[in-house]
């Protein structure tokens, strides 16, 4: 799962100019950046929202496999499969809500406004529930694991880890690397996306005023 698709929606099509665009041409390439970014939510969804349900059936099975004392992992499933159902409400409030091309300019405009508004409230909040559900549920995963395998090690296996230079040096690759990546994710999707999005909507407005202006 990677909530880079957003980014990814914009770089397809020619970046957003903001409130100096040319009015003839956002009403030239309003359609097509209209589907573009209907063709992006869509996809963006059905990855996440499917994904997320097959990643909670995974730890339902590890879960399952460790037995009893595995059923912490249970709580991490749910928190996953929450996140999918974000995604999926997502993809069914598009569907019901999408307008045809046959209908009004100015109501297709309204309706791109209105998605980009709820676009922008999804990524202002994706720490909370996008990532820190994935998190927890890792930690979750991770501790429990721990738990269950811990009196299995030998005594002092863990110790020895930590002491072997070539296992701590992995142990710190590893977790920099993934709490970088989970760092610059949430940044590039906090400032990054939301800035494109609000250059898009000031378009979007200057399109419509001038609609309403020539009506």
């Amino acid at each position: 799962m990677n909530w880079n698709d957003w980014e990814m929606i914009w770089r397809r099509q020619e970046p957003p100019v903001g409130a100096d665009a040319d009015l003839a041409m956002l009403k030239r390439t309003f359609e097509a950046k209209r589907r573009k970014l209907a063709c992006g939510l869509l996809v963006r969804n059905l990855v996440e929202g499917v994904g997320g349900v097959f990643g909670a059936a995974v730890l339902v099975g590890f879960a399952l496999y460790v037995g009893a004392r595995g059923w912490p992992i249970l709580i991490g499933a749910a928190l996953i499969l929450g996140v999918s159902v974000v995604f999926l409400r997502d993809l069914l409030r598009i569907r019901r809500n999408r307008l045809g091309s046959e209908a009004p300019l100015l109501a297709r405009i309204e309706a791109e406004i209105a998605e980009l508004h709820q676009q922008r409230r999804l990524l202002t909040n994706v720490g909370t529930w996008y990532f820190l559900p994935y998190l927890a549920a890792g930690a979750i995963a991770a501790i429990t694991l721990a738990r269950t395998t811990g009196p299995k090690a030998p005594p002092g296996h863990l110790i020895a880890l930590l002491t072997t230079p070539i296992t701590l040096a992995w142990i710190i690759i590893l977790t920099g690397t993934t709490g970088f990546s989970l760092y610059w994710a949430w940044r590039d999707n906090g400032i990054n996306a939301r800035k494109r999005g609000e250059l898009r909507l000031e378009e979007l407005e200057k399109l419509r005023r001038d609609l309403l202006s020539s009506a």
